[in-house]
Formats: C-alpha cells, sequence, structure tokens
C-alpha cells in the first residue's frame, strides 16, 4: 500500500537505555512501514547531551514551539551514579523539565485500559486523567543544611527598593530549609491549559491543593483557576454539561476513591508527579499510561510516562531476551501522528493514529502480553513474549486494520 503522507514534520526526540532499543524497533516495524515519515531529529539520550553541554535539549524544545508536535523517548535523569557510569561533565538537569519550563506546558497522564485488566479500585469504571503543573514547587526549590542555632528567613527584595521579610524558624540546633516558588505566569498557563483540555475532551475538571493551610502560596492558585474559568471558559463548561470543582488535596484524594473515573483531576507539581504513579499502578501499570506536554498555545509533546528501563537494558547488553512493555511509548508515537494529522487536516495520518492503537488494543485483547501484564490479565488466555514478539504481533493487526 502507499505510505501514508506528512506536510509537516513532528520534533523527534530520542532517548536512553532500552527504550533508546525499543524506540527503533517500533519506527523500523510500525511507523515507517506504513508512514512516510517527516521528522525532526534530536538525540536526547545522555551521552549526546553531555557532548552539547545540554543544548540539544534546549534546540529540541525549540524545535517543539516552532513546528507544534513532538514525539520524546524515555530519558535518564542523572544522579551521582550516572555521573561515574557514563563519564559526565555535570550532573545535568531532568531534561523533562527542561522541555516543561521552554514550552510552558501541562502535563496529562491518562491510562490505557483493557477490559481484562480490571482496575485495583473496584469502582472506577472510566480513566481518570492527571493534569500535573509543570513547573515549580520542590522542583525548582533551594536548600540550606542548617548546622548550628540561628535565625532562618524569608525576604523578598523589590526592584523599587521595598522589601519584605518573615522569620520562618528560630533554630535551637541542626536542621534544614527549603525555598519554592511560582508565578501567576505559569500558574495561569496551567488553568488554561486545564480548561482547553476539559473542553476538547468534554470531562469534568477537579482541581485541588491545600488552600486552608497554604493561606497565599496554594490560594493563589485556587484565585487564578476561578478567574480563568469565570472569564473564559464557564460559558463552555455549560453548554457542554460539564463541570469545574476545586476541592482540598486530601478531599480529593478521598473522593477520587469512591468516584467511577472518567474525569481531569489537576494537581500541582509534586502532587501530579505522586498521584500519576497512583493511578497508573491502581489502573495496571506504569507501561499503559499517556503522557502529554501541552501548552497554552496549543503545542503538544508526547512521551510515555514512565522511565529508561535500566534493569531490562542491562539485561539487552548481555544479550538476554527481555519483555518489555512498548506499549505507552506507541501510543506516543500515534499520538504525535495523530495530533500532526490534525493540525494538518491530513485524515490518512489521523487514522494511521487510531489504527496503531486499535492494533495495540486488538494484542492484548487477543491475549499476547509482555511479562508485566500477563499477572494482571482475567478472562483471556494470557500469553507471555518478549519485545520483538510483542511488536510484530501488532503489526499484523496494523496491516490488517489498514486493509
Amino acid at each position: 500500500m502507499d505510505k501514508i503522507k506528512m506536510s509537516t514534520p513532528i520534533v523527534e526526540m530520542d532517548g536512553d537505555e532500552m527504550t533508546r532499543i525499543l524506540w527503533k524497533w517500533i519506527k523500523d516495524e510500525l511507523i515507517l512501514p506504513f508512514v512516510d515519515l517527516k521528522s525532526e531529529y534530536y538525540d536526547l539520550g545522555l551521552p549526546y547531551r553531555d557532548k552539547t553541554g545540554d543544548q540539544v535539549t534546549i534546540d529540541a524544545s525549540n524545535a517543539a514551539l516552532k513546528y507544534g508536535v513532538a514525539v520524546k523517548c524515555a530519558t535518564i535523569t542523572p544522579n551521582a551514579q550516572r555521573m561515574t557510569e557514563y563519564h559526565l561533565h555535570k550532573m545535568w538537569k531532568s531534561p523533562n523539565a527542561t522541555i516543561r519550563s521552554i514550552m510552558d506546558g501541562t502535563v496529562f497522564r491518562a491510562p490505557i485500559t483493557i477490559p481484562s485488566i480490571h482496575p485495583l479500585v473496584k469502582g472506577w469504571e472510566e480513566p481518570i486523567t492527571i493534569a500535573r503543573h509543570a513547573y515549580g514547587d520542590i522542583y525548582k526549590n533551594v536548600e540550606i543544611r542548617v548546622n548550628e542555632p540561628g535565625t532562618a528567613k524569608l525576604v523578598f527584595k523589590g526592584k523599587d527598593g521595598q522589601s519584605e521579610e518573615q522569620v520562618i524558624h528560630e533554630f535551637s540546633g541542626p536542621g534544614v530549609i527549603q525555598g519554592v516558588h511560582n508565578t501567576d505566569k505559569s500558574i495561569h498557563s496551567f488553568a488554561e491549559s486545564c480548561f482547553k483540555f476539559a473542553v476538547e475532551s468534554k470531562q469534568d475538571l477537579w482541581f485541588a491543593t491545600k488552600d486552608t493551610i497554604s493561606k497565599t502560596y496554594d490560594a493563589r492558585f485556587r484565585e487564578i483557576f476561578n478567574e480563568v474559568y469565570e472569564k473564559e471558559y464557564k460559558s463552555d463548561f455549560e453548554k457542554l454539561g460539564i463541570t469545574y470543582f476545586y476541592t482540598l488535596i486530601d478531599d480529593a484524594v478521598a473522593r477520587v476513591i469512591r468516584s467511577k473515573g472518567g474525569f481531569i483531576w489537576a494537581c500541582k507539581n509534586y502532587d501530579g508527579d505522586v498521584m500519576s504513579d497512583m493511578l497508573s499502578t491502581a489502573f495496571g501499570s506504569l507501561a499503559m499510561m499517556t503522557s502529554v506536554l501541552i501548552n497554552p498555545d496549543g503545542k503538544y509533546e508526547y512521551e510515555a510516562a514512565h522511565g529508561t528501563v535500566t534493569r531490562h537494558y542491562y539485561r539487552y547488553l548481555k544479550g538476554e531476551e527481555t519483555s518489555t512493555n512498548p506499549i505507552a511509548t506507541i501510543f506516543a508515537w500515534s499520538g504525535a501522528l495523530r495530533k500532526r494529522g490534525e493540525l494538518d487536516h491530513l485524515e490518512g495520518l489521523q487514522n494511521f493514529g487510531n489504527q496503531l492503537e486499535g492494533a495495540c488494543l486488538d494484542t492484548l485483547n487477543a491475549g499476547v502480553a509482555t511479562k508485566d501484564l500477563v499477572p494482571l490479565m482475567e478472562g483471556v488466555d494470557a500469553r507471555q513474549v518478549n519485545s520483538q514478539a510483542f511488536i510484530a504481533a501488532i503489526k499484523e493487526h496494523l496491516e490488517s486494520r489498514l486493509k
């Protein structure tokens, strides 16, 4: 069959370890045989990030803003062990944090569900999407280790010469201090992205902070969300019959557990980081969770929600067979190609994204699965295969669907 044409490139960000291996297999078997792929390639693997002083991450982020759609492989955020292992010049920052900061985006994560894997929370009937603010809080914090008695102060000096300070704590001995910040601009972008995504997906939006305790910091989030809703989105929500709901984060957790699902749960950066892993596990597996970064101007970056699967990579390097789940990475590609098709009005490309996802689900529903999913599956005769055999099975279903 003729390959599906593209008019505008997507930005392709390669990554690390086992997911880098899967990336190539997915491209070779599930993308290139069917799509005349146009992509602007950036190698975000740790060795090349180190070689370029991480400039490649900045360039990839700006390219995503330029072209509007990007797809990213999982990458390593180095620690002390990685410094030695990769002989790094510096302990580089998380590439995801850099991309999120430059794109000014919000991360939306949703589980991929199939009939044979039931959520651990029995009442959940539909997926729950986490909307995670991707700026500030402890991810851009500053910290001090206190070794003696003294006074810790929070001080702000304005450019107009005025200043304000508050005593944080009078230390009588050793302790720790942490300073975090956020900006009205970033919070506003977060709110815009959440409301826009809710309207596009026709889902209720929940937002939760702890403004009863944090009466200035968290309260500012609540105020901005309310302002954006009242001024820009209230009428759209009412027309669609969807709701915006604010509550405290602890109340939200209780409500989520008792809910039937089928809504967007907006969280501050740290809350979203924690709750997205909780949801992915409760719905089945982190390897079955999509992740898309959306900025208020409608720029998109798709990736898998999980990491680089280091343990499997070391086995792969020894020549051992692995059964690594590629579903979330495949869905990153399908999401990016479908969105490119939507923006460029290419129905064939949109359909390909849908059919690729359908082929993945066909394979799982037939009981063919990777090692992580087999123990979770019920009502089917589950059969474990290695990663390449799993991708080959998906390809068969994809070819059948495209015919």
